[in-house]
């Protein structure tokens, strides 16, 4: 006899960092479905950068998220430069993309810890976050801050780098390079990670693309997307570097891929440093009032493709910013797909392997019905 019972993951939970309900169906062990509920964490983040000046925004949108703050704000203020037609400097260009890899290598490393912290692995989590750290006080040395950077400006950064601080980030990574190593061994050859997570939380690749999914989720079911390479921003254009794939689709390859990706930020870091042009970092003066215009804006957000729109109708302040976060996406549709013919011990184990974000995709979203403005959130949006 068939008995389905309905078991509620979070709001709180352990292997849940952020405010989420995941309604598991099961039948004994076997998990029948996961319904993704959203809807904890909403700050208004839209509506308040609508409200505030073009560059007030700036700084509301670089907290979108504290782990990918960089991205936020480099996406924001390059949508502003499209509608602005603002030229940034090579240096600045190039300083952008090296703390956009920094950020790409601190949060990769965090969800390796996250994910051997989800497996029970506790040894492996304490390790990976002990090497993070460095990473983050290379951060603070080229930003100024470890968590919220607040580096960006439109056409341009406001810090630059020099001698000295380029000798330590070359020194820094080399170290973790030696580190990773041990790492992709682990991850490729331990038998308390393989026995969790190969053949775990399957996406194939035609479903990958049918569901638009992104960033290493999309990459580890062996597709090749990656803003950086597609349309090339900051200084991406001119710098080598290989798109890192696997074609297994589960949730080891996602992991995987996030290894590998670490090793090729630190060779792009390198190259920028050995590359880095001379001349300003930033415009003389910086604009606070922008033309009539719309823009998109697309970087490679750590969890894959961050989209800013824009609508300006002159003046100092924007009319209408729509962020759409790659969490979106592999969140609300990867869980459609990757939760079949698994148990239920699986299941915070192929979300962790999302790498989600709440905090990134909750957001207040404003609509017009019958002319009256009404505020709803993404659950009432999707019913």
């Amino acid at each position: 006899m068939k008995t389905s019972i309905e078991i509620p993951v979070g709001p709180q939970h352990p292997a849940l960092h952020e405010p989420l309900m995941l309604k598991v169906r099961v039948d004994g062990e076997h998990v029948e479905n996961v319904q993704v509920i959203t809807g904890y964490n909403h700050r208004g983040i839209e509506k308040l950068g609508e409200s505030k000046s073009f560059l007030q925004a700036m700084y509301v949108f670089g907290r979108v998220c504290g782990i990918c703050n960089i991205v936020h704000q480099l996406t924001y203020v390059q949508v502003l430069e499209k509608i602005g037609n603002i030229e940034v400097p090579p240096r600045a260009r190039y300083l952008r993309s090296l703390v956009s890899e920094l950020e790409r290598i601190h949060s990769h490393l965090l969800v390796l810890a996250v994910e051997a912290e989800i497996m029970g692995f506790q040894g492996l989590f304490m390790l990976i976050m002990r090497d993070r750290e460095p990473v983050m006080k290379l951060k603070e040395i080229v930003t100024g801050q470890r968590v919220i950077a607040d580096f960006m400006w439109p056409g341009g950064v406001k810090r630059d780098i020099d001698d000295q601080k380029i000798q330590t980030i070359k020194k820094t990574l080399d170290l973790l390079k030696v580190r990773m190593k041990k790492y992709k061994q682990v991850f490729s050859e331990d038998s308390t990670v393989l026995n969790r997570l190969k053949g775990v939380g399957i996406i194939k690749k035609n479903e990958a693309v049918q569901y638009g999914l992104v960033g290493p989720t999309a990459r580890g079911s062996g597709v090749k997307t990656d803003i950086r390479k597609d349309e090339p921003y900051a200084a991406f254009g001119e710098i080598p570097f290989n798109l890192i794939t696997y074609s297994e689709g589960d949730s080891w390859a996602r992991m995987l891929v996030r290894i590998d990706e670490i090793f090729e930020s630190i060779n792009i870091i390198e190259y920028l440093l050995d590359h880095l042009p001379t001349g300003p970092i930033a415009p003389k003066f910086i604009k606070r009032r922008y033309p009539e215009g719309e823009a998109i804006s697309r970087s490679e957000a750590p969890r894959g493709e961050l989209l800013y729109h824009m609508i300006s109708k002159g003046g100092d302040k924007p009319y209408r910013v729509k962020v759409r976060t790659p969490s979106f996406p592999n969140i609300l549709n990867g869980s459609r797909i990757a939760f079949r013919d698994v148990v239920l011990a699986d299941v915070p184990v192929i979300f962790g392997s999302f790498d989600p974000c709440i905090s990134c995709m909750e957001r207040i979203i404003v609509v017009n019905q019958n002319g009256d403005e009404r505020i709803i959130n993404i659950r009432e949006l999707r019913k």
